[in-house]
């Protein structure tokens, strides 16, 4: 690291004596002496000592080496990583709704059971179903919350031999973990080239032991699955359910709804779709909607319209539901900022942003579809995949055309991934970027190119400006170095 460009180290700048802070003064008396002695410590933590400008300084540092889509374009295809409006921060983050709790007596919180139970019913039209849940964490926590709800129809209907849930090669990895998780065993269904699925594999492997397939829509290669009407008719034929894995849903807004499609389960990516900063582990959440028919089977506790009492209540009471799948509703302030999003967007609003991230992806695709490998061609919708460069004579690979990236101020798309290509370079633009931003990447994207065939060296070394440069890969996964200690070995 280039301490003169980066700054120093919090323990480089450590002087004795110094302080940022005064401690207030201990007021537990001989308290501590009754905790076990294997709890204390035997030496006081070794902590750097800073006065407040330098502790400010320094986070503040580190801060400006944070890469978001804040601070610049994050092409990360499968993910939607969008910019999100700051005013739909400000409504999650209002102390009027953030010091609420959960067990409070319904009439004190009816307009947080009203904006809860309009982003079900707003997520419920978008998506073409009945009902919405918006109880799961995650996206994944609503693909095992929709499998749950599959398992509970077919053995509501004694129909307890179907084991079975079909995935196909191209799927995200959360497909067959869910559906293993939901304790379904996993059948795997071939891709054609242009990455959608074979419906001819799909028929041999349909019969009265399959529970559901998982279906992303578009695709994970960024295409429509054109075939879904017939593959949605193939499925149910022998009695199973669609599910659509909400992951790909932005560029349908207000386009086509997955309903409509033939899916009977989906679950939605609030924080890639609707509007929540994501990345690292959360926040998320991925409510889960179904078809008419179903609704009975969506998880505990869940808020209606009592017309008694008019008011909205939560309740437990239906039997046939699945117990509990979170602490409580979801979470809340995800959920807010969704409602948010949707309000502030409104239809017209929403049915822009599907074909704005189609026209983005194939402008991109279509400028550097000469220096790039093409595997799927035709129109993509919101994302599409390269198999890294069209001239892999110079030994450049996916891995070096990321890393270069970084030093032009863009994050790297994904990389490997889908399976399906050896050198998938994955690109998802979204809606959100103009078209300067766009054609910057892809001057960028070509002057790798030219790089990668004329002067090979630069890409395979990079990255060159970032704050660490072209680490081992490997030892930094195997021994990653964590601690100030670790750096003077």
């Amino acid at each position: 690291m280039n301490r003169e460009v980066y700054g120093k180290l919090i323990f480089e700048c450590s002087q004795p004596g110094r302080r940022a802070v005064k401690l207030p003064v201990n007021t537990y008396g001989k308290a501590l002496e009754s905790l076990p002695v294997n709890l204390l410590r035997h030496a006081g933590p070794d902590l750097p000592e800073v006065d407040e400008p330098g502790l400010v300084r320094h986070y503040n540092n580190l801060s400006t080496n944070n890469f978001g889509v804040d601070t610049g374009f994050y092409p990360l295809g499968s993910c939607t990583m969008k910019y999100n409006p700051k005013i739909n921060e400000e409504i999650a983050a209002d102390p009027v709704t953030g010091g609420l709790h959960p067990a409070q007596p319904f009439e004190t919180v009816q307009g947080a059971l009203e904006a809860y139970h309009t982003l079900q019913e707003f997520l419920s039209e978008i998506g073409g179903m009945s009902e919405f849940t918006l109880n799961p964490y995650a996206g994944a926590h609503g693909e095992l919350t929709g499998l749950m709800v599959i398992h509970a129809y077919h053995d509501a209907n004694g129909d307890t031999a179907r084991d079975k849930v079909i995935v196909p090669d191209s799927a995200h990895g959360t497909n067959p973990a869910s559906a293993n998780v939901a304790g379904y065993k996993i059948v795997e269904v071939k891709s054609l080239p242009d990455g959608t699925v074979d419906v001819d594999d799909l028929r041999s492997k349909l019969d009265n032991t399959v529970a559901a397939m998982m279906m992303t829509n578009p695709n994970t290669v960024g295409m429509f699955e054109k075939n879904i009407p017939e593959i949605a008719r193939l499925v149910h034929e022998v009695g199973g359910l669609m599910y659509y894995d909400g992951a790909n849903l932005n560029p349908m807004l207000g386009v086509s709804r997955p309903g409509d499609m033939g899916f009977d389960v989906m679950h939605v990516n609030l924080h890639k779709s609707f509007s929540t900063p994501h990345g690292g582990g959360g926040p998320g959440s991925g409510p889960v909607g179904v078809r008419k028919g179903l609704e009975k089977f969506l998880p505990n506790p869940r808020v209606y319209w009592n017309e008694e009492h008019d008011q909205y209540e939560v309740t437990c009471a239906d039997a046939d539901a699945l117990g509990r799948i979170s602490s409580w509703l979801g979470n809340f302030a995800v959920e807010m900022r969704a409602l948010a999003y949707i309000l502030t967007l409104g239809a017209e609003g929403l049915a822009q942003a599907g074909p704005m991230a189609t026209l983005n992806a194939n402008y991109i695709k279509d400028s550097l579809k000469d220096l790039y490998k093409l595997p799927v061609p035709g129109r993509c919708k919101h994302e599409f995949v390269f198999d890294g460069l069209a001239d892999k004579s110079t030994g450049v690979t996916t891995l070096n055309v990321a890393k270069r990236l970084l030093d032009f101020g863009f994050h790297a798309p994904t990389i490997y991934f889908p399976l399906l290509f050896h050198e998938s370079l994955m690109i998802e633009p979204t809606e959100t970027e103009t078209r300067e931003t766009l054609d910057r990447f892809i001057e960028v994207m070509r002057q790798i190119a030219r790089e990668a065939a004329e002067t090979p060296e630069v890409v395979l070394n990079a990255p060159l400006t970032t704050p660490i440069a072209h680490p081992d890969d490997t030892q930094a996964a195997l021994t990653p170095k964590v601690k100030y200690a670790d750096l003077q070995d």
